[in-house]
């Protein structure tokens, strides 16, 4: 990835890695610790829920069964494509998440999985997520956790040091590289801070209602290293709610 790569030309390069990645199941982190913990957030069935950044539209589809009416978007031609060869009977639409085509307040829910991270300007992002949430609607994110993307740990020992690596008040680009059972994906992202993501809230009318840092569960640590990450959170959660417009 080159600095003048978009972030979403990254991804798009990398969509074919991700819809394998994505959809071997117990495989991914969603799977694993991710998905549960997020619906525990998400409010009931509403009139519309929109999902953005939905890649290949695994949480669009959870979201279905439990009873909730969506829309789904993301800028990968080749995400969407996926999407509805899995759920032909769903709404999937080609869009940048700071331009959807939705009118003001359509959505009573909004969903960003694991998407904040992966865009490049976060301000026309939240900008548009809360214009087309209803006044006192909702939004469910979920983001690597900015003490993540920061640093990491000094070995693979369970008991292992963890260290930042580099600034933590700074924002840079960054793309990790992982294989597991056979399976290759690299992740394109920005490491911000918790701050950050904090006044774009506040600037667009959105408050921060609930906030959780969940540690990685027993069932999940396959083995000794991964219990490193029962001590710093892998991933950070909000609910939002639009409090002005």
């Amino acid at each position: 990835m080159t600095a003048e790569e978009l972030l979403s030309e990254a991804w798009d390069r990398e969509s074919a890695s991700w819809i394998k990645w994505a959809r071997t199941p117990g495989h991914d982190s969603y799977w694993k610790f991710h998905r549960d913990q997020f619906l525990e957030l998400v409010p009931p069935p509403g009139q519309l829920t929109v999902d953005i950044g939905c890649g290949e539209g695994r949480l669009s589809r959870d979201l279905k069964r439990i009873g909730h009416t969506i829309k789904s978007f993301d800028a990968s031609a080749t995400m969407i494509e996926a999407a509805r060869e899995a759920d032909p009977n769903g709404c999937y639409d080609i869009a940048y998440a700071d331009r959807l085509p939705l009118s003001d307040g359509a959505a009573d829910l909004a969903v960003m999985f694991m998407v904040l991270q992966d865009i490049d300007d976060l301000e026309a992002t939240v900008q548009e997520l809360s214009r087309v949430l209803a006044n006192s609607a909702r939004a469910c994110l979920a983001i690597v956790h900015p003490l993540n993307s920061s640093g990491d740990f000094t070995s693979r020992d369970a008991k292992s040091e963890f260290m930042i690596k580099k600034s933590y008040l700074g924002e840079f680009r960054y793309s990790d590289t992982f294989e597991r059972d056979g399976l290759s994906m690299t992740f394109h992202s920005v490491h911000r801070t918790v701050e950050s993501f904090s006044r774009a809230f506040e600037k667009f009318g959105l408050c921060i209602e609930a906030i959780r840092e969940h540690p990685v569960p027993d069932s999940a640590c396959r083995s000794e290293e991964s219990r490193r990450w029962q001590r710093v959170p892998l991933f950070l959660h909000f609910r939002l709610v639009k409090c002005r417009a």
